[in-house]
């Protein structure tokens, strides 16, 4: 197992480098990258979502996904509380950036290309809960902790995201047991296998365009990614296997769990003129450490999770 993580990891990390060599070389621009970046978010990773619930509807599936539903609530709440109790600054803007970065882990740009890749389709599947969780607590909690105003909260646009609204119709199609012709299965399958390389090329392009090496004088940003990549993983996956969680559950939780901080952290911080530097940098040094940490953090799920 350990073997096939690390040499996922290594893929990712050449997708990385290409998108690094993109942007060094003017290729890529700000322009083209949030393209891209809305390609995914829009339509890429829902694609992935709703293919993930192309199966025949059982009981023990249903079961698995509620379980997967109610451990994603779990783990944002906790990853909250502690990162609230932790992570304080002189500098309000910090704070802020820093307790979002502690939260969200990049779960639909690094995780699902790795659930796929280790666990097939079921591992998507049940990933896919996780990340329709985030979206909800990034829409929710993570704006209101970025924008400071309540006015911003809106149900409807919280429900209308587009991972959410993958989820929705992929229950739809799991509970009824929906046979998907292969006229839509098939466009559906080849736009979710963009999920692999867009995200790793657009993570490269922003690592090219950052200053991680001042990232390591930062105290604070250190104990948010400690936190991140390591700490809150590693929690999670111990208590969650204390709880009778095992199997592909207890992986594809890992890897989500175990996920750099997410990129929409930046996106968020300059929108609302909160620390933007703080913010890439975070995301960038995060990636790169987890290139060593995230095999590390499914070998243990993986080995918890057949005991």
């Amino acid at each position: 197992m350990f073997v096939n993580v690390l040499t996922q990891v290594v893929i990712l990390f050449i997708l990385i480098l290409i998108g690094y060599a993109l942007a060094k070389t003017k290729v890529l621009s700000d322009k083209s990258v949030s393209g891209m970046t809305d390609l995914v978010l829009i339509l890429v990773t829902p694609c992935v979502i709703v293919k993930s619930f192309f199966r025949e509807f059982n009981k023990s599936d249903l079961k698995d996904l509620l379980i997967s539903f109610l451990l994603g609530v779990l783990l944002h709440l906790a990853f909250i509380a502690l990162s609230m109790l932790f992570l304080r600054d002189k500098n309000k803007d910090r704070q802020i950036v820093l307790q979002y970065a502690a939260v969200f882990s990049n779960c639909g740009f690094m995780a699902i290309p790795l659930q796929q890749a280790l666990l097939g389709d079921n591992g998507v599947f049940l990933g896919s809960s996780f990340v329709a969780i985030f979206n909800a607590f990034v829409w929710s909690w993570g704006l209101l902790l970025m924008s400071g105003d309540k006015k911003t909260l809106k149900p409807l646009k919280i429900i209308t995201r587009p991972a959410i609204l993958a989820l929705i119709i992929g229950l739809a199609v799991f509970l009824l047991s929906v046979r998907i012709p292969k006229i839509i299965s098939e466009p559906v399958s080849m736009l979710a296998a963009l999920n692999t390389p867009l995200p790793m090329i657009i993570i490269g392009f922003h690592l090219a365009n950052s200053n991680v090496l001042k990232s390591f004088t930062d105290i604070k940003c250190i104990l948010t990614i400690l936190l991140r990549l390591i700490l809150y993983p590693a929690a999670a996956i111990t208590v969650m296997w204390l709880c009778g969680v095992k199997g592909d559950m207890l992986i594809s939780q890992a890897i989500c769990c175990s996920a750099p901080v997410a990129a929409v952290t930046t996106m968020f911080s300059s929108k609302y003129n909160r620390d933007t530097e703080l913010s890439v940098n975070l995301v960038s040094l995060s990636t790169l450490l987890s290139l060593i940490t995230m095999p590390v953090m499914i070998l243990l799920a993986e080995k918890l999770a057949n005991i």
